[in-house]
């Protein structure tokens, strides 16, 4: 009988035994050979995805929780369609709103998507700084949650990368939410830093940019200010450096976090950052104090009959350098308190809870659990 159920008659048996030994050893070989294949083109499909470049994109959110679902499905749905691998790197600085419930939604939902939660806000900036620090990827990309930085720029910006650059300042080229004030007190800002700096900053530079890995190393080893403008570290740390333009959108929901105050702050500090030239402030205003007592002596000598005379003037000077004077002295305080705030060296962050933040490969893959949490 054969290996099918059919009889053959006795003489036949041991040949027919023979062929379908075979055909069945046959199929077990062909079969083997197929999972092989399949198994050698999975390795090799895993293998390109491997090689594949590693795009991370750092988002600082601070009460975005309406934003923050349609920022994911539009940023998302562009990052697929590069040949780059990608991940989210949100960082939650405090957000007082539902925006933490939100992220966590997302990074059960998504391996890609990185949250980082600091204990409680500590500006902006930090929250950038935090998300370089956790990001892995070849390139890294910087912008808000608001949909203002468009993700249209993205495959630009990964152009870019290809080409070999290694610091990509997107400079805004209009904003429709800005107001008149606003932009006029921007476009000063800048001429102002421009004039009194020895660093060149790109006028209507934003805190959307894009540096490469080795940019990225180097921010995270020797630029950690307590007082800090990380955009003009972008633009002040050298390397292949280009430029790309970018019309602002509006703003999906919420409002601006920065008030006036907020800026004039953010400006000062940024002079004293950048800039030594209100120290020598005191050095041409003495020069000028100097020069016009100079000329008030000589008109008295010159016109003096009797009693003396000139008293307003000689109050109005007074007034003067002594305005000046305490300017100066307020402006050494300045620089004394941002040295007063480096010497105390507390952290730029603290962490508080943190997910699908452990090591993975590059195409999202775990080594270790989904979820981490560290105190």
């Amino acid at each position: 009988m054969g290996l099918d159920g059919t009889e053959y008659p006795p003489g036949k048996q041991q040949a027919a035994g023979r062929i379908e030994y075979y055909l069945h050893s046959s199929r077990e070989r062909t079969e083997r050979s197929v999972h092989r294949m399949e198994e050698t083109m999975t390795q090799d499909q895993e293998r390109k995805e491997q090689e594949k470049k590693l795009l991370s994109v750092v988002v600082s959110v601070y009460n975005e929780e309406q934003a923050l679902e349609e920022f994911y499905r539009e940023t998302s749905r562009i990052l697929k369609t590069l040949d780059w691998n990608y991940e989210l790197v949100f960082v939650n600085d405090g957000s007082r709103d539902n925006s933490l419930a939100v992220l966590e939604k997302l990074s059960a939902m998504d391996v890609r998507v990185k949250l980082i939660c600091l204990s409680r806000n500590f500006g902006h900036e930090a929250a950038m700084i935090a998300g370089l620090d956790y990001s892995r990827g070849d390139g890294i990309v910087c912008m808000d949650a608001d949909l203002q930085h468009p993700p249209e720029c993205l495959p630009e910006i990964v152009r870019c990368f290809e080409e070999g650059w290694q610091v990509i300042n997107m400079v805004r080229t209009k904003n429709r939410d800005a107001g008149l004030v606003k932009n006029l007190t921007s476009a000063a800002f800048y001429h102002l830093i421009n004039a009194i700096s020895d660093v060149h900053f790109e006028p209507n530079a934003s805190d959307f940019f894009a540096v490469d890995r080795q940019v990225a190393d180097v921010l995270h080893r020797h630029y950690r200010e307590k007082v800090r403008f990380l955009r003009g570290y972008v633009q002040n740390v050298g390397f292949k450096k280009t430029t790309l333009t970018y019309e602002a959108r509006p703003r999906i929901a919420g409002e601006s976090k920065y008030s006036l105050k907020k800026l004039f702050a953010f400006s000062v500090n940024t002079i004293l950052c950048f800039s030594n030239m209100p120290l020598k402030l005191g050095i041409y205003t003495g020069m000028f104090s100097a020069f016009l007592g100079a000329v008030v002596m000589i008109y008295t000598l010159f016109t003096r009959k009797g009693a003396p005379s000139g008293y307003s003037t000689i109050v109005v000077l007074i007034c003067f350098m002594f305005a000046m004077l305490f300017v100066i002295v307020g402006i050494i305080g300045e620089y004394i308190a941002i040295l007063f705030t480096e010497l105390k060296d507390r952290p730029v962050y603290i962490v508080s809870q943190t997910r699908n933040t452990q090591k993975m490969d590059k195409i999202g893959k775990y080594i270790e659990k989904n979820t981490e949490k560290n105190a």
